[in-house]
């Protein structure tokens, strides 16, 4: 099979009506086209996973099954089901599972000597049941000092994190959490308003930017930070390199914090926006993506531009 008949899925989701995603979607589409791959958008909605007498199954509008998956949603059963069928799917079920999970990547990502702020999982309360005793809440605070942070398991651009500056505030905000995963970690003041996103494909760092903010804690760019390109020094981007390797992740978006003796892992996107980075740094990681799928797949070799952006960083 020549690498121009490779047909490829990309996966986006079917509720998500906002213009970033749908230009994100066609940027990604862009990239496979110049690799001379047949690249189809479909969104999640438009396949039904069905497991029929033991069997996966799937059912939707589609013509035929693609040669690969590139995954940009979250629907994790869906993916999983792709995997079932025998499809390629990248980044995988499991990767995107654990990194959707602010909780899971850091316990996934513990005991390999990955630094990190000092991080608390709090106990779980069902639906409906608010949390009554908050004396553990109390001692947490205590653990950590104040100011801390509160971060929603599940987020993205920088929302549901939370800095709470006394303990009052901590027990408001936990109580108005109710039900909802979460996780409480000291703060990094050292790395107040900036941080680095370093996107990372393979065992490669394509691209790296400064997000920095002069009025909020946090740097993420939808939260009003501005961005740079960066170079990540060697133990920044050897840092990345091995939390998407530990989480099984073909390519990621790693953001690090500055501590005062060095980076700190904050978190792992699997589906990181390429565009801001793109736009910042003028390096198209979709690219790099593909070349890595394609290679992966045994259809392609790395191209020199690829090679050109890796020794440029």
């Amino acid at each position: 099979m020549k690498t121009s008949e490779l047909h490829c899925w990309i996966v986006v989701n079917g509720y998500l009506q906002h213009d970033k995603f749908s230009r994100l979607a066609l940027f990604i589409k862009e990239a496979a086209e110049r690799k001379k791959i047949k690249a189809t958008l479909i969104r999640n909605s438009d396949l039904i996973p069905v497991i029929e007498k033991g069997v996966p199954l799937l059912k939707g509008t589609f013509e035929m099954l693609p040669d690969f998956v590139l995954f940009m949603d979250k629907d994790i059963h869906l993916a999983h089901h792709l995997e079932l069928l025998g499809l390629p799917v990248y980044n995988s079920s499991t990767a995107i599972d654990i990194c959707d999970s602010k909780a899971k990547t850091h316990q996934a990502l513990a005991g390999h000597n990955i630094p990190m702020p000092k991080t608390i999982f709090p106990p779980f309360t069902y639906e409906g049941i608010n949390r009554v005793n908050m004396d553990v809440f109390k001692q947490i605070g205590s653990e950590l000092g104040f100011p801390l942070i509160v971060k929603e398991s599940y987020g993205s651009f920088g929302e549901q994190v939370y800095l709470i500056q006394t303990e009052e505030d901590l027990l408001k905000t936990i109580l108005q959490l109710g039900h909802k995963p979460f996780i409480i970690q000291e703060f990094i003041n050292h790395s107040k308003g900036r941080d680095i996103r370093v996107n990372v494909v393979g065992d490669q760092v394509v691209a790296a930017m400064q997000r920095h903010s002069e009025n909020d804690f946090r740097a993420n760019m939808t939260a009003g930070g501005r961005a740079e390109p960066y170079t990540p020094t060697k133990e920044e981007a050897k840092l990345a390199i091995r939390c998407a390797e530990i989480l099984g992740a073909s390519f990621a978006g790693v953001d690090l914090l500055f501590g005062e003796d060095g980076p700190l892992l904050c978190e792992v996107n699997s589906n990181s926006h390429l565009l801001n980075i793109y736009e910042c740094t003028g390096i198209n990681i979709a690219d790099s993506m593909f070349d890595y799928m394609l290679n992966k797949l045994g259809k392609g070799s790395t191209s020199d531009d690829k090679k050109n952006r890796l020794a440029n960083l």
